[in-house]
This record gives structure tokens, C-alpha cells and sequence, in this order.
């Protein structure tokens, strides 16, 4: 009998350098644990995202986000990078998650010991905080074993919202950059969009001169690096 050839998988894992800021969020959960308060943290990784990707998109989600930051360094090692959900992306699951996350921390914050005031308090707001981080992040690495390291990133509500707010047509802020494509693509490769974490396809932006604007992309620059012919860069438009 002849041997089945089994299918290659068309996403890939892809090292590029970088700092590992992946020991953060376990530092966070260890400690989390143990000082409650430590939880309040997490709302730096909520803001921060929304309020810089007015300016440059979802910059902080691809080199600042300690999770994405995992899902790339450490899941995407042994993920079988199965295609992310399409219905994961639609704007009626996104928009589901960020009312589903936050009424919940809507609920949790109800039950706070706002009366008490002091440590108490913010040790029960931080626990708010600390639980649905816990909860999220286990959700990403199941998902990371069942399709792709950043499937959790696809429809993340601070993402979500990030992806909402970034600039999506000329004229872009002076700060933004994003991937360039050169006209002379020929798009049979499609080396960038196997190696892209979000799995987009820049390549699809070939010789326009305003660059790729998708609102998911995370400005990682894997896309060039693993262009076989250098013809793609990121830069400001």
C-alpha cells in the first residue's frame, strides 16, 4: 500500500529577535496570587494598547504585550498553526467579547469592598483584575494548542478595540508605520503571510504606495524578514 503524504501545514513558527517579555505575565499571575493588588497592573496592558494604536495601530500588541509576546516566543514553538477561525474575526464576535469582558468586570467589580476603603479595597479590585487575566490567558494557550498562537489575539477585546480606533487611511499620524510592498511581488511565495502571527497577507498590498493598512497587523516586522526577496519593509508611509 502506498504511504499518505500527510499535508504540510501553511503557517509557521518564526524566530526573530527581540526582548523575552514573556516572564512578565508569569510574574504577574505568581505574585497576583499572593498581593492582590499587584492585579491593578493589568490596567496598564489596557490602556496602553487603545491609547497607542490611535497613533501607530496595534504596535503595542506585537512588542509590548507580555502575553502576545508569549504566544510568539514560547506557544508558537509547538502550536500546530492551524488556520484561525473566520468567525473569530467577524465584527459581531468581536463586538460580543468586549461587552462579555467587560460586563464581567463590571459584576465582579460590584462585589468589591468598596465600602472598607483602603488596602482592602484595592486588593479586591485587583483580584477583579488578576482573575480575568488567569482566565483569558489559559483560554489563549488552549486555543494556541488547538489552532494558533495568537487566535486569542484575533478577537481579544482590548485588540478589538485598538484595531477600532487605528488609523486606517491617508492622511496617518507621523508616528505611524506599517509594511511596504514593492510592485515587483509576485505573490507566489507567500513567505509573509505563513510566517505572519495574526495570519494576514501583506503581500495583498503590493506596490501601493500608502503601505498595508490592516488594522490587525502588529507592526512585527516577521513579514520581512522572511521575505526571500527583501522587497517588503516597514516603514512610515
Amino acid at each position: 500500500m502506498e504511504e499518505k503524504k500527510t499535508k504540510k501545514r501553511f503557517h509557521r513558527h518564526f524566530e526573530t529577535p527581540g526582548l523575552p517579555l514573556y516572564w512578565i505575565i508569569f510574574a504577574y499571575i505568581v505574585l497576583g496570587w499572593f498581593f492582590p493588588v499587584v492585579g491593578l497592573i493589568a490596567i496598564i496592558c489596557m490602556i496602553g494598547p487603545v491609547v497607542t494604536s490611535i497613533r501607530k495601530g496595534r504596535w503595542w500588541c506585537g512588542h509590548v504585550c507580555p502575553r502576545g509576546n508569549m504566544y510568539d516566543r514560547l506557544l508558537s514553538k509547538y502550536s500546530p498553526h492551524r488556520p484561525i477561525p473566520a468567525f473569530v474575526r467577524t465584527f459581531g464576535f468581536r463586538l460580543f467579547m468586549v461587552l462579555f469582558i467587560f460586563s464581567m468586570f463590571g459584576i465582579q467589580l460590584s462585589q468589591a469592598r468598596w465600602a472598607e476603603g483602603g488596602l482592602a479595597m484595592w486588593g479586591d479590585i485587583g483580584r477583579v483584575f488578576w482573575t480575568i487575566i488567569v482566565l483569558t490567558t489559559v483560554v489563549g494557550i488552549i486555543l494556541s494548542f488547538i489552532y494558533a498562537p495568537r487566535t486569542w489575539c484575533s478577537f481579544c477585546p482590548m485588540g478589538t478595540i485598538s484595531r477600532w480606533v487605528a488609523p486606517k487611511k491617508a492622511p496617518l499620524p507621523s508616528s505611524f508605520t506599517n509594511i511596504h510592498v514593492a510592485s515587483t511581488c509576485q505573490m507566489k511565495c507567500m513567505s509573509c503571510a505563513r510566517v505572519c502571527p495574526m495570519q494576514l497577507k501583506p503581500y495583498e498590498s503590493r506596490g501601493e504606495e500608502i503601505g498595508y493598512l490592516h488594522p490587525d497587523c502588529l507592526k512585527c516586522g516577521k513579514c520581512t524578514l522572511a521575505c526571500p526577496t527583501k522587497i517588503m519593509n516597514l516603514r512610515k508611509a
